[in-house]
């Protein structure tokens, strides 16, 4: 499994990596590690994140920061906040490529993620009745 990428949550002001959260992309799934005495490790495969969003605040541009947010059909974390890091831009591509390659390895569409009403006689995933004539 190759690490794609690898960093620490940084400091909003300095943009210094002074804390303890650790977040590293591999071809086949996002780990947060997190913790000093007490750690937690937390991750997600890439093919069941959804959708990803870069929020870069004014201090967060003026230290080269932002905050990459993922939606995810993980029950357990159905969004995964990847807090102030450098480059979050390109952080955000490399995510984005390496979830729509694994998600062709794996054979994943994203319609599967989605909920069909049973009552529907339609072929496409909605929620809506369809009317009788």
């Amino acid at each position: 499994m190759d690490i794609l990428w690898s960093d620490r949550k940084r400091w909003t002001f300095f943009g210094l990596p002074w804390t303890f959260t650790k977040y590293t992309c591999t071809s086949e799934k996002f780990i947060v590690e997190s913790g000093v005495f007490s750690k937690k490790e937390e991750e997600i495969r890439l093919y069941r994140i959804m959708d990803l969003t870069l929020e870069r605040s004014f201090v967060q541009r003026l230290f080269g920061l932002g905050t990459i947010t993922c939606d995810t059909v993980d029950k357990s974390t159905p969004k995964l906040c990847i807090q102030n890091v450098k480059d979050s831009r390109r952080v955000k591509e490399l995510i984005s490529e390496a979830v729509e390659e694994e998600r062709v390895k794996k054979r994943v569409s994203s319609r599967e993620y989605m909920t069909v009403d049973d009552d529907c006689d339609c072929d496409c995933a909605c929620d809506h009745d369809q009317e009788e004539d």
